[in-house]
């Protein structure tokens, strides 16, 4: 018998460390099979350590690998769904969720899970339902629609809407807005998957009433606006108004879709913010079919919603594609909730989550920093902290060119060789990330900047500041290379 099998069976076996006395109070919290799954894996890595050079004397005693395997188990147990600190300085961030909800949106979340709901069922007639009943009085209440339906997402909504009003024909639509969105998604591709053939008219920079008017044909199934979103055209340009898009399709007995995106149903002017476009000027200017997103200025769930004429809804409700993109009740519950907050609310500012972020006040940021810099300053001794001057964006494709005045803790490597900031930077990126709740900021300019616009409330500062003393520890731990 070798060596290393003698010193690999002096490890404990693995119902010895299942008992060791930490390791079986973690079992009351994490149940048997997850704890024993932590321990075979600690023991199991142990053994691959051993080799034939080490002595019995060398292993780790029992409470060693009782403390690596409740660490292991930490890992085992952490949801790969995680609760971050959005610092990044991107309010609707795609990769971090876009908007968070309002309470009485979580609060009807919670309900709906927890209970059986009318999803589909009409408590009036005794009968069978349409869930889109849930949303579609709000919807047409706030937009001044005839009708609504709705999806999954507004990539979704645009799929269905062109396939139901246009596939086998063309549509047309101005070469200035054939918009590309996160993920490599474009107009040109959807129009494509929906059975659309694309007819682009006019130019990138300028696109006339004649464009369309001399491209309509008897081929044509509808004309395409697409709100650029995501980013702008300056200079020498021109596009065609939305109330005129509507008198030429109408007058050709083809409907106007009108591609919105983002999805504001406040008006953003009067909230100190941006103007964007909403939703009810489409329909008052003639559109037949307007979508947008329910998650990103709307400050809702994920969702794509479809407003519009009573006959255009009713057709792309039949589309078989409508059942497969259909929400579910849990998204249905907080739609509804927040659509509520819009139709009810004194103060959308205070009561969506969003809004409350997009306009909070630049001074009340700052304070914010001037309370966090102290505790921040002397963690690291690799980098001076400051608290300086930055801009937020609205972000998911909302107002490209528009920012917001904002603050950012910023922290500058004091090294002198530019590898080696680079290296400090990574090294700090990473611990950041492995905080008990990650952090994501921003690299700019030779610094990583928190961005403070997005933590806002007592509790969330309150457990930003808790876990920083934990940084000068992952910092220590991390990897030259910054890989987590």
């Amino acid at each position: 018998m070798s060596t290393t099998m003698d010193v690999r069976r002096s490890l404990p076996a693995v119902d010895t460390l299942l008992a060791h006395p930490a390791v079986a109070a973690a079992r009351a919290r994490h149940g048997h099979r997850l704890v024993r799954r932590a321990v075979r894996q600690t023991l199991d890595e142990a053994r691959e350590q051993l080799t034939g050079d080490r002595k019995a004397g060398e292993i780790a005693d029992g409470d060693v690998l009782a403390a690596t395997a409740l660490a292991r188990l930490t890992e085992l147990a952490r949801p790969a769904s995680r609760a971050v600190f959005n610092l990044t300085g991107t309010v609707i961030h795609t990769n971090l969720g876009r908007s968070t909800l309002a309470e009485a949106a979580i609060a009807a979340m919670t309900d709906a899970a927890r209970h059986p709901t009318a999803l589909e069922y009409d408590l009036e007639d005794g009968e069978r339902g349409d869930r889109d009943r849930l949303v579609e009085d709000l919807l047409c209440e706030l937009t001044g629609a005839e009708a609504a339906t709705v999806v999954n997402n507004n990539a979704g909504a645009v799929l269905l809407a062109l396939g139901a009003l246009g596939a086998g024909r063309e549509a047309l639509i101005s070469r200035g807005e054939l918009i590309e969105i996160g993920g490599a998604f474009r107009m040109p591709d959807i129009m494509q998957a929906a059975g659309c053939r694309l007819r682009e008219v006019g130019a990138t920079n300028r696109t006339h009433p004649r464009d369309f008017t001399s491209a309509i044909g008897e081929h044509t199934g509808l004309i395409v606006k697409a709100h650029t979103s995501n980013y702008a055209i300056t200079g020498f340009t021109k596009s065609v108004p939305e109330s005129t898009l509507a008198e030429i399709a109408h007058a050709h007995g083809v409907p106007l879709l009108i591609d919105l995106g983002s999805g504001a149903l406040a008006d953003f002017s009067a909230l100190g913010l941006p103007y964007e476009a909403q939703p009810n000027d489409a329909i008052a200017a003639g559109a037949d079919v307007v979508t947008f997103s329910g998650d990103k200025l709307l400050g809702g769930p994920q969702a794509g919603i479809i407003v519009g004429r009573r006959a255009a809804i009713a057709t792309i409700k039949r589309h078989p594609l409508k059942r497969a993109l259909r929400l579910d009740k849990l998204t249905l519950a907080a739609l509804e909730a927040t659509l509520r907050l819009y139709r009810d609310s004194d103060a959308l500012e205070r009561d969506i989550p969003t809004l409350a972020l997009l306009t909070r006040a630049e001074a009340e940021i700052a304070a914010t920093g001037e309370r966090l810099l102290p505790h921040a300053s002397d963690l690291l001794s690799d980098f001076e902290v400051t608290l300086a001057p930055c801009a937020s964006q609205l972000g998911s494709g909302s107002l490209p060119v528009d920012r917001l005045p904002s603050r950012a803790l910023t922290w500058r490597p004091r090294a002198d060789q530019r590898r080696q900031r680079e290296r400090q930077l990574q090294r700090l990126e990473t611990a950041l990330r492995r905080l008990p709740r990650p952090v994501i900021g921003r690299l700019n300019d030779g610094a990583l900047l928190l961005d403070l616009r997005c933590l806002a409330g007592e509790a969330e500062i309150a457990a930003f500041l808790g876990q920083l003393e934990q940084l000068p520890r992952l910092y220590g731990a991390a990897p030259p290379g910054g890989q987590a």
